[in-house]
């Protein structure tokens, strides 16, 4: 039977994704090639100290190890925000420990803004 508490949960990425857009929250960080965080369509170079996690959302595909993907919800110091959105497991987006040590050394400050 049906747990009647979760009917109106976001399930998949793209659920999340369109409510976040609703919400005026569409732009992403990326690591580029040099390892350097920016905000897209932004030369600012971020550090771990200049972001906080909001939020965590983690999917894992039914039937496909290779579905799993993680996305945060970030603001910036400045009041931006944005998200990460990373394959996780052997496929990560992003090869490599740098990113991996980036994100364990930002803040996280959870908010139930994001609990949709």
């Amino acid at each position: 039977m049906e747990n009647p508490e979760n009917i109106d949960r976001m399930t998949t990425l793209s659920q999340v994704m369109q409510k976040l857009a609703e919400r005026g929250i569409h732009r992403e960080f990326r690591m580029n090639e040099n390892c350097e965080m920016k905000f897209e369509n932004s030369e600012t170079i971020y550090q771990p100290t200049d972001l906080i996690i909001l939020k965590t959302y983690r999917f894992e595909g039914d039937s496909n190890p290779d579905d799993n993907a993680v996305l945060y919800v970030l603001r910036d110091n400045a009041g931006n925000r944005g998200m990460i959105i990373d394959s996780y497991g052997a496929d990560s987006n992003y090869p490599g420990e740098k990113f991996d040590e980036f994100l364990r050394d930002i803040p996280i400050q959870e908010s139930d803004e994001y609990n949709f």
